[in-house]
């Protein structure tokens, strides 16, 4: 079969860049220089485990509901983990984070711009998931660490009787900006720079050049506003700053 064909070569090529990440790494004395290559043997993992179950149920409407009901899960576990866990945190991360989600693929979906099956469900969901995850994670770790930074600045507008919202307001603003960056360039550079996954996906699938990009920009629009929503809500309702953050 192609597939196995083909395994022996990949196993190779990954094996090979893997130790390439930890040599670099470890050779310029970077702190957890082995976390790169845990996470390529993870991702592989997580990658065969998804593709045996997907090509059983992809065309189940159910069973695709529950593969984006884990995905959800584990991305808002991920980007709280990173902000410092805790359950209250992880409701607020997963409720600022469902919003962008759902509003994005109502849009999508709701005005047919890309067909409503299983299948486009998973591709455009996951994407846009994976997505809001890092710009929740960052957004929210780009706002601590500017509070912390200009905490005097912060202590100064609450000791004027500005509310905790007020005083952090360009700190707010500020870190929604910077965790848009990655898309936002990703965006303008798409068939410049890079050629995204999700059009080179449907073209490998066959579908034509034109269909595949016009797949691509709905995509791109799914992320920017689901990150969008995400940054905004995530950052507004982390605003309510009293006490000097703890780093994270």
């Amino acid at each position: 079969m192609p597939e196995l064909a083909a395994l022996l070569p990949t196993l190779v090529a990954v094996a090979i860049l893997a130790a390439l990440t930890v040599g670099i790494l470890w050779g310029s004395r970077t702190p957890s220089y082995l976390s790169p290559a845990l996470a390529i043997l993870r991702g592989a993992a997580q990658l065969a485990a998804i593709s045996l179950i997907l090509g059983g149920v992809i065309s189940s409407p159910i069973w695709v509901g529950a593969a984006l009901l884990v995905m959800f899960t584990v991305a808002s576990i991920t980007a709280t983990r990173r902000l410092t866990w805790s359950w209250p945190r992880f409701a607020l991360v997963a409720a600022t984070m469902a919003a962008g989600i759902l509003v994005t693929l109502s849009i999508v979906f709701g005005t047919g711009a890309i067909e409503f099956s299983p299948r486009y469900v998973l591709a455009v969901g996951g994407i846009v998931v994976g997505n809001s995850m890092t710009i929740a994670t960052l957004a929210g770790r780009r706002f601590f660490e500017a509070v912390l930074e200009q905490w005097d600045q912060v202590e100064g507008w609450l000791a004027l009787g500005a509310a905790s919202r007020q005083a952090t307001l360009v700190q707010a603003r500020r870190a929604v900006h910077s965790a848009l960056i990655p898309s936002t360039d990703q965006t303008k550079t798409t068939g410049l720079v890079t050629l995204p996954g999700a059009f080179v996906g449907a073209i490998f699938g066959g579908a034509s050049p034109l269909e595949a990009g016009r797949f691509q920009v709905v995509v791109l629009a799914s992320i920017m506003a689901a990150g969008s929503i995400t940054a905004v809500a995530l950052i507004r309702s982390l605003g309510n700053v009293k006490l000097r953050p703890e780093p994270l």
